[in-house]
């Protein structure tokens, strides 16, 4: 089994080939191929490869589904017997990515 992890907008994703992820928002257009160069972690079949922090050549492809927002999540500050009551909303904007291909590198080392 293939797979990668990644690194874009602060956090990590765990991916293989046809996923579907949502990530922090990214100025692309929808439809457009991307690249991800920040690869920690390579696996394909079997040989792991770590990176330290990247591996080095591995790269993961793949092409933008949509823009959109997620769910709106509620924020409610409260400090007892102080009168004293906030509530905000917040939706985080976010870009969903199919991942095409995982390129981990391994050929370009190989002897």
């Amino acid at each position: 089994m293939n797979y990668a992890v990644i690194r874009t907008g602060g956090k990590q994703y765990r991916v293989s080939p046809g996923d579907v992820v949502d990530v922090e928002k990214l100025e692309v257009e929808p439809g457009a191929n991307l690249e991800f160069t920040e690869v920690l972690l390579t696996s394909a079949d079997g040989n792991v490869q770590v990176g330290s922090p990247t591996v080095v050549g591995a790269r993961v492809t793949g092409h933008v589904l949509a823009q959109h927002r997620a769910k709106k999540i509620l924020v409610f500050k409260k400090k007892r017997r102080k009168k004293y009551r906030r509530r905000m909303g917040h939706r985080q904007y976010l870009t969903k990515v199919c991942v095409d291909t995982i390129e981990t590198g391994a050929s370009e080392h190989g002897s």
